[in-house]
Order: structure tokens, then sequence, then C-alpha cells
């Protein structure tokens, strides 16, 4: 059971404001911790502006009760979670866990308190530890991720979920079929609030209607890293390998390519790809560049360019409307209107940057008209609410999500015993209003198979349908 948190942390405010202490009443952190009150419509004014009290960012308040965490796998991802967490209020990192003692031994110093385990079974017997993080290579997630649901604890898996469809839809109906656990997948850009915002506009029409959407991720790298030994190699640069990666399409694409569908509301019936291995000859039997395309039922299509032999232009996302365009690159947007679109009045006050010849209106979430921005881009993204990594949001929407879900569970059972998981289900499917936004068990799967296909197409360089049986759990 998650714990209570007795006192408030020094310099910290709960984050509904609506009460002096942090040992809520279950019912009464339900009915105050909705997002629904922390997200500002473009239609009703936000655009680029700030918040008027702009000392509100210089503390996070804290998000809950405790959740006492154990990490799964300290590569150089697991210590960006272990360090992540490190900075979020109320998510203790109380064990980690890497067979490579090089790995537990260097993360273990951002978690000094921490057990340390050279066997995931072993962490998940710790009672001490109520929730956990895979962060191992995607070809080993669905042991760990099952013997994890089973041991009782809630479950973070980084996407893509599995390197498989098959394991992913393991994985999908195990968190399926243990409703008194939580799970979330590492779509991150699924808990980033600015990207919330801007589909929250999309939504509204003002954009006008879909035309296509484009996205890249380009960074000169390798991706390959040295060892002592060459079994060591060949385990650390599963990645390099088509028998235990997604390759590039699917473990960075995935990111992207599920951003493309949220925007445009849809599932492709189609995807294409072209992959090639154009500098880094090494043995890799991955591409080091892929494009993919994915088609939907209604014309349009998404274009997403990944590559490890340039830098460029680094990484964003742009979608086309009839009446705009819309540009992501981190935690900062533009709109770009078209000189026949309708004026909706607050465009004429608001933050522009030139774009070669384009000008851009400066978008942040959450703000209102009460201040303007000042300043360049770089200096107004400064002044935006949320300038976390996606990961940070990701990780805080899980603390949260935990604790509200396991409280539901203890409500349920408190009040009707500890009857079918269908219709304990069927109860916590009442509380999604009062939780963060976070791809499930539903989202991680679909993402996942859309992710697999994608490497298939650049792998063969060739169009693959999307049949509605690839994305059914059974």
């Amino acid at each position: 059971m998650i714990t209570q948190l007795n006192e408030r942390p020094q310099g910290q405010r709960f984050m509904t404001d609506q009460t002096e202490k942090i040992d809520l009443n279950r019912r009464d952190f339900l009915k105050g911790g909705s997002m629904a009150g922390m997200m500002a419509m473009m239609a009703s004014g936000a655009t680029a502006f700030k918040p008027a009290d702009a000392n509100a960012q210089s503390s996070k308040p804290p998000i809950g009760p405790p959740v006492k965490f154990g990490v799964i796998g300290c590569g150089y991802h697991g210590r960006d979670i272990v360090g992540t967490l490190a900075v979020l209020p109320n998510a203790p990192v109380v064990a980690i866990c890497d067979h490579y003692g090089a790995f537990l031994r260097r993360t273990g110093r951002s978690a000094p308190e921490a057990t340390k385990y050279e066997n995931y079974k072993d962490l998940l017997a710790d009672e001490n530890v109520e929730a956990v993080v895979v962060a191992t290579p995607s070809h080993q997630h669905k042991d760990i991720v099952i013997d994890a649901l089973k041991a009782g604890k809630h479950v973070y898996c980084e996407a893509p979920i599995a390197s498989s469809i098959e394991d992913a839809r393991a994985i999908a109906l195990a968190a399926k079929n243990t409703p008194k656990q939580y799970f979330q997948a590492g779509l991150q850009y699924r808990s980033d609030p600015q990207r919330h915002f801007l589909v929250d506009y999309v939504r509204t029409g003002a954009w006008g209607h879909s035309i296509f959407a484009r996205a890249q991720w380009h960074k000169k790298t390798s991706w390959k890293r040295a060892a002592p030994s060459n079994e060591r190699e060949r385990e650390i640069n599963w990645r390099l390998n088509n028998k235990t990666s997604c390759g590039i399409a699917g473990e960075i694409g995935i990111h992207l390519l599920d951003a493309n569908n949220w925007f445009l509301s849809g599932r492709p019936s189609a995807v294409s790809g072209f992959g090639s291995n154009l500098l880094w000859k090494d043995g890799r039997d991955v591409p080091d560049t892929a494009q993919v395309t994915l088609e939907y039922p209604d014309g349009v299509q998404s274009y997403v360019d990944i590559t490890l032999c340039n830098s460029f232009d680094s990484e964003y996302e742009m979608y086309h409307g009839t009446d705009s365009a819309l540009m992501v690159r981190g935690s900062q947007a533009w709109m770009f209107k078209e000189a026949d679109a309708p004026m909706l009045g607050w465009e004429v006050y608001a933050k522009k940057d030139t774009f070669h010849k384009e000008v851009g209106i400066y978008l942040v979430a959450n703000a209102t008209k009460l201040t303007t921005v000042t300043g360049s881009g770089e200096e107004a993204a400064k002044a935006s609410p949320f300038t976390d990594t996606p990961l940070w949001y990701a990780l805080e929407a899980f603390v949260h999500n935990a604790y509200v879900h396991q409280s539901g569970v203890e409500d349920f059972i408190a009040s009707f015993g500890d009857t079918d998981d269908e219709i304990l289900g069927e109860y916590l499917a009442e509380l999604e209003g009062s939780k963060k936004p976070a791809a499930g068990y539903q989202l991680g799967f679909e993402a996942n198979v859309i992710a697999v296909k994608a490497h298939e197409a650049t792998m063969n360089n060739k169009r693959i349908e999307l049949d509605d049986s690839l994305f059914a759990l059974g």
C-alpha cells in the first residue's frame, strides 16, 4: 500500500491548493486532483503570455503521498530516470537493479540509500518497493513487467514496451487483467502539458482541418557503446541487432509516430518505410537512417525521418492545417496562420518570432492575456510554466496516478469487498478524470504495433497494411 505523507516538505505547496495537509482523505484527493482546471484552451485566449505569478514556478509542488520506487535497468536511460525521480517530490528510489555491476555502482551514486540488486526478482520481492520503472532493453520487458504486476507492483515501462507485437500484447493483457496495479507506458509526450494544450487547440477546429504532419529526429551519433568484452559489447549494443531491437524507427521513432497519431486523431491504416545504413559500417544490421510514412483512412499522411548521420535541425514536429500550422520544439511551440484564416483577436497582441520569411506566434500553454512576454523566443521560453522534460512530466503523472489508482482500489474493497476484477476495472475507469494524462496499456500497445511495423517497413523498404486485427488484444 502506498504510504501517507505526514507533513508538507519545506518550501512546497500541494498541487490543488485545496487543503493545508498532505495526508488527505482518499475521496478528498480524488475530488481535488483533476487536471481539468490546469489546461487552458487556445480559444479562450491562451497565447504568447506568461503566468501572472511568475514566482509560482520557483518550487515544485508535492504531487501526493510518496510512492517508493524500484528501478530495473541502470544503463544510460535508467540513470536519467533515477536522477529525475530524485528531484520529483515524494518519489524516493528505495531499490535499483542491474546485473552489470558497473552500471549498478554508477547509478547507486544518485541513489545512495537504495538497496542494490543484481536480479530483478529479488527487487520484486522487496516489500518496501511499491512501484517499479522498467528501463531494461525492450526485448527484456515482457517477463519483468508481468512478474512485477504479479508481485503487486505498479509499473512504468519504457517505450517501446516490447520489441515484438506478441510480447507487447502479452504485457498489455497482463496489465488489463491485473486492475489492482497501475500500468503506464513510457510515451512521454502523452503527459506533456504543452502538447496537451496544443492538442486541445487543434480539437477546437481553429486551425481548420488536418492536411498532414511531419516530424524529425536528427543526431549524429553511432549509437554504439564500448564494452570490456565481446559478450558485453553484444549485450550493451542490443539496439543494433534486428533480433533484439525495433531499430531507430521503433526505439526512437515511436514517440514521434505516436505524437502524430495523437494530433491527427486517428490510427493509421498503412505504414511505408525506407531505411539505409549510410555512415556507420560497423556490423550493425539495422538502418542508421530511416523515413516512415503513416497513411490514415481520411487521406491524411504523416512523415517521420530519423538519422544517426547528421544533427542539423535536431528534433521537431510540424502539424499542418488549412488555416494554420503548428511547430513544436521541446517545450516551445509556434503557430503560423494562413493569410486567409479567420482572425481570432488574441493573436494581435501575441509575442511573435520570425522564421526566415514566416512569422510565428509564440504559444505558451496554460497562460493568460494578463501579462505579455518580452524578449526573444529563448527568453520567452523561460517564462513558460512548463519547462521540465517530458520524462519529468511522465514520471510525475505516474506517481500521481499510482496513488489515485491505489486509493480507488482500497475504496472499492472497503465498500464492496474483494470481488471480481471486471467489476473493479469498471469502478476504476470512473476515476480517470482524477488522473493526470498518461499512456496506459492500450495506447502503449497500439503505439508498439505501429513502431514494430514501421521498423519492419524500413528494414524491407516496403508498404505494410495495418489491419485492425493487429491491434486486437484478444
